[in-house]
């Protein structure tokens, strides 16, 4: 049968018509296709994002039953800085110490304590050939330095031990001529004269040695003889603990006194000389390593003569108040 121009037209057009309607098809699913993988790359996205938003670590696993669950250590805190190194109190003792000042404590303004935390042991009276050799070897045995208070005429006697104890390391006093209680009431020259005497004595048994304190026997002190002794450069040393020691009350009575009565800054007056001092020779095994644990136990600090402008003593380095 023959076709007609208008059956051709017509089965073009529906040519047309199927492939434009397929052609919207293809783009339409083609659409969805990209519609659906952009939405997936948001929820993916959204969900990553969130999980990177939430704190603390992924979620572990529940242990199984009866096992204890573990707990996740802290995490460590930055390690501290070190402090700053403290300042320790200075010590008395030292090269190039100047000697204690006059304190108000004392009579007459004489030393009382060492202004310090530190013990100083003073022995007076010597030297004394018997008993001050002892006295040296249980302080050396102990490592102890200590003071000792001397008499001129002891020590032009037994010069030997006056080099002894200076090359032990102890500190020289000045404890009179003759032990005269009753030099303070005397005229100032007189009490000069004495003191000086004493000094050079003690200077020329031990060449070189300091002496930088005087003590007033019997601890008769006037205003005279402070400021004597304050004008040949030595600072008047009073004490603080006194155990009596020269009435012979025997050695637990001197230990106990000493071991109970010494207290932070004390000065403790003892006697190598002068009498039997058996009693304090014994006492020191006590007293010795009782103070040694609780103390720091010291030689007063010879320095040299006292510093002065104008009178006055210069400002005290730490550690002397």
């Amino acid at each position: 049968m023959p076709v007609t121009q208008e059956a051709t037209e017509n089965g073009e057009a529906e040519e047309r018509g199927g492939a434009a309607l397929s052609n919207g098809r293809t783009v339409a699913i083609v659409a969805g296709v990209i519609a659906a993988i952009v939405a997936s790359a948001y929820l993916v996205g959204h969900h990553l994002g969130t999980d990177t938003a939430r704190l603390g670590a992924a979620p572990t696993a529940e242990p199984p039953a009866g096992e204890p669950r573990q707990v996740a250590a802290a995490p460590r805190p930055p390690a501290a800085a070190p402090p700053p190194p403290v300042m320790a109190v200075q010590p008395i003792t030292g090269p190039g110490r100047p000697p204690l000042p006059a304190e108000r404590g004392g009579p007459f303004g004489s030393r009382r304590t060492t202004g310090t935390p530190e013990v100083a042991l003073t022995f007076d009276d010597g030297p004394d050939p018997s008993q001050t050799p002892q006295a040296l070897a249980m302080l050396r045995r102990h490592g102890v330095k200590a003071t000792f208070c001397l008499v001129g005429i002891n020590v032009t006697a037994f010069p030997g031990l006056v080099r002894q104890i200076a090359g032990d390391g102890h500190t020289l006093c000045n404890h009179s001529w003759e032990h005269d209680v009753r030099l303070g009431v005397r005229s100032r020259a007189s009490i000069r004269a004495d003191l000086a005497r004493t000094n050079k004595a003690i200077r020329d048994a031990a060449p070189g040695a300091r002496v930088s304190y005087y003590r007033q026997p019997g601890g008769a002190w006037t205003a005279s003889i402070v400021a004597v002794s304050r004008e040949l450069g030595m600072t008047p040393l009073h004490w603080t603990v006194d155990p009596q020691d020269w009435r012979k009350p025997g050695a637990g009575s001197i230990a106990s006194t000493v071991n109970s009565g010494t207290t932070r800054g004390a000065i403790v007056l003892l006697h190598d000389a002068g009498g039997d001092r058996r009693g304090t020779i014994a006492a020191l095994r006590s007293i010795l390593p009782n103070l040694a644990r609780r103390f720091q136990l010291c030689a007063l600090p010879p320095g040299i003569d006292p510093p002065r402008m104008h009178g006055r003593e210069w400002p005290l380095k730490l550690g002397q108040i």
